[in-house]
This record gives C-alpha cells, sequence and structure tokens, in this order.
C-alpha cells in the first residue's frame, strides 16, 4: 500500500473517530433535554387544568421559572455528560477540569484555556454545536410557555 493512501486512511479514521463518538454524546443529550420539555409540558398542563395560567402575574412568573429552571439543570446534566466523556478518553483527570472545558465549549464560550489533544480536538466543536442546538430548543420551550401565558391572561391576544 503506497504511504500517501494510508496517510490518507489514518486520517480519514482520526476524524471518523471523533465524530462517532461526539455523535453518541450528542444522542445521550437528546433525552435529558426532552426530559426537561416533558417537565415543562407537564407542569404547564397541571396548571392549566387547575386554572391558574394566565391567574396571575406571580403564578405566571412561578410557571416561567420552573420552565427555564428544567432547562437549567437539562444543560447542566448535558455538560457533565460531555465532562465524565472526556475523562473516559482520557483528555481529563478530574471531574472539574473536565466540567469546566465542557461548560466553556457547550456554552460556545470558548475561552481555550484548556484544550483537548489533537485526537480529540474535534469534540470541542460537536459539543458546541450540541449545545446550541439544546440552548435553542430550551429557549423555543420557554417562549412557547410564555405565549400561551400571555394568550391566557390577556383576551386581545388570543387567536
Amino acid at each position: 500500500m503506497p504511504v500517501m493512501e494510508t496517510m490518507t486512511q489514518n486520517h480519514q479514521f482520526a476524524i471518523l473517530l471523533p465524530l462517532l463518538v461526539g455523535a453518541a454524546a450528542f444522542a445521550c443529550t437528546i433525552p435529558v433535554q426532552a426530559l426537561a420539555v416533558a417537565a415543562t409540558l407537564n407542569l404547564f398542563r397541571h396548571e392549566k387544568k387547575r386554572g391558574r395560567t394566565g391567574s396571575g402575574t406571580l403564578i405566571d412568573l412561578a410557571i416561567v421559572s420552573l420552565a427555564i429552571a428544567f432547562a437549567f439543570v437539562a444543560h447542566l446534566v448535558e455538560i457533565a455528560l460531555w465532562a465524565v466523556l472526556l475523562i473516559i478518553l482520557g483528555e481529563f483527570q478530574e471531574f472539574g477540569s473536565a466540567y469546566y472545558h465542557s461548560a466553556v465549549n457547550f456554552t460556545t464560550l470558548g475561552y481555550g484555556d484548556l484544550l483537548l489533544t489533537s485526537s480529540w480536538r474535534l469534540l470541542g466543536a460537536l459539543e458546541a454545536t450540541n449545545g446550541m442546538l439544546m440552548f435553542g430548543v430550551s429557549a423555543a420551550m420557554v417562549f412557547a410557555v410564555i405565549g400561551r401565558l400571555a394568550r391566557a391572561r390577556f383576551e386581545d391576544l388570543r387567536d
């Protein structure tokens, strides 16, 4: 096998492995996010059945605050999943550093003060992509709750 062909195959494997590992990590965060969405939907449905949605500022504030809290906890857990992966891969020895690195990537802050080795560097971009999408889902959920509360409270906003 020629040297150039071997180098190309090794390079493809070097990209493929982090892509597969990152996709698996991404897939593990989806159920976590889905639980936050389900908790928010169940909360809203419960409060609506009780006739509390749109009934007052404090109650609406509590509903929105809980929806945000569910999303926040989901993101903390998702960051932890990535941190555990980085420890398993040998990129970090302690959870605190791995969690910090994951939080910086997941939020797309990107300080760059802690770097992954070149073989796993692609995971940083994949984690940032994961974070952007999960924050988007959270934002959509919170805005949906706010919209439903506004329509329940203000007659002129109803369709």
